[in-house]
């Protein structure tokens, strides 16, 4: 196992910083690549004394400023959804899983619309606000598609993507009702149902780093656990698998960071469900590993998609949950197929 971290996650980060590179040099103001290195190697301690700085104050204002901080958050916004996908689809069992599927994106673009249409974001914990509250209707959402999937006490997989659709379907309802209601801010609700990393600064990337290490930790820590489940919760728990608590923490910690991502992002659509995929067919089942290279290609995979929504119709930006169902409304379709015995269907 150590020689596969070894080199998936080396391969992850070497594609990471290649792709962070190649991204900052893309927008309005080409930038040559050999001149973007310089510029992140200047700003690098002991090591930025040896740069010669021979490019212009602008260039260097437009990396460092504009194209840096959106660049990072793309990636934590990336590594959330992803993570958060490969833990609800192993305490699950269910493939179709994610954020997005299961209505939880949904229910946290409801807190978030909420405290925007009432002007509630500086009154109450200033920045920290939409994601606390985005928090509470996720978690709140999520507890509701579990109530529906539940038969005879018991909660059936084969109805919990058919609960999450219903709730999603409601839940959007009730944010478009929320847009109807005020003109002033609706601008800013419409961000939230289609996704954009827009006008994001550096506040919004400090803001989303400790979300996304508390939820690393905490996922990783049940690593074997998770592997244990994809045997059954019965043979699980003759092994001495509390039930209750792994999928209790799992999906409590997996609700917290997509409430994160969608308080900054909004609803951006299918990353949780496309990258764990991907990433278990190169490195295997094994939570252990697929959980951190998860998030490093969850990274990549909403870096480059972001790069596409600024790119394709530029200077005109496509929203980035435009680009994310695109790409990920087929692979989901596939799965669907796929499943289509377990589903019933």
């Amino acid at each position: 196992m150590s020689r596969k971290i070894i080199f998936w996650g080396g391969a992850g980060i070497a594609l990471l910083l290649l792709s962070v590179v190649v991204s900052l040099s893309m927008g309005t103001a080409r930038l040559p690549l050999a001149q973007v290195w310089g510029i992140l190697w200047h700003q690098l301690p002991l090591v930025g004394d040896w740069v010669t700085a021979d490019w212009p104050i602008s260039s260097e204002q437009i990396i460092l400023k504009v194209r840096l901080p959106r660049v990072l958050l793309a990636i934590l916004i990336g590594a959330c959804l992803s993570l958060a996908g490969a833990g609800f689809q192993g305490v699950l069992r269910n493939p179709l899983a994610d954020p997005y599927t299961l209505g939880v994106a949904s229910g946290s673009a409801v807190g978030a619309a909420f405290i925007i249409l009432f002007g509630l974001q500086i009154a109450l914990l200033g920045q920290w606000t939409i994601p606390i509250v985005a928090f509470g209707t996720g978690i709140l959402s999520l507890i509701i598609v579990l109530r529906l999937a539940r038969i005879h006490g018991k909660l059936q997989l084969e109805t919990l993507i058919l609960s999450g659709v219903v709730v999603q379907a409601f839940l959007g309802s009730m944010v478009s009702f929320m847009v109807s209601l005020s003109d002033k801010v609706i601008n800013e609700i419409v961000y939230w149902l289609m996704g954009s990393l827009s006008m994001r600064g550096w506040s919004f990337t400090f803001m989303l780093v400790p979300y996304l290490i508390v939820g690393l930790v905490v996922l990783l820590s049940y690593g074997r656990t998770l592997n244990l489940f994809s045997l059954g919760e019965r043979q699980a728990e003759h092994l001495g698998v509390n039930i209750a608590r792994t999928r209790l923490v799992v999906l409590i910690v997996s609700t917290l960071i997509t409430a994160a991502a969608v308080s900054v992002a909004g609803t951006i659509g299918f990353v949780g469900l496309v990258v764990p995929h991907l990433v278990r067919l190169m490195v295997g089942p094994d939570y252990r590993l697929l959980l951190p290279i998860t998030a490093i290609f969850g990274g990549i995979y909403v870096l480059w998609a972001d790069s596409l929504a600024r790119m394709l119709l530029s200077p005109t930006e496509i929203p980035l949950g435009v680009i994310t169902a695109f790409l990920g409304a087929p692979f989901f379709a596939y799965l669907l197929r796929k499943n289509k015995k377990k589903l019933g269907a």
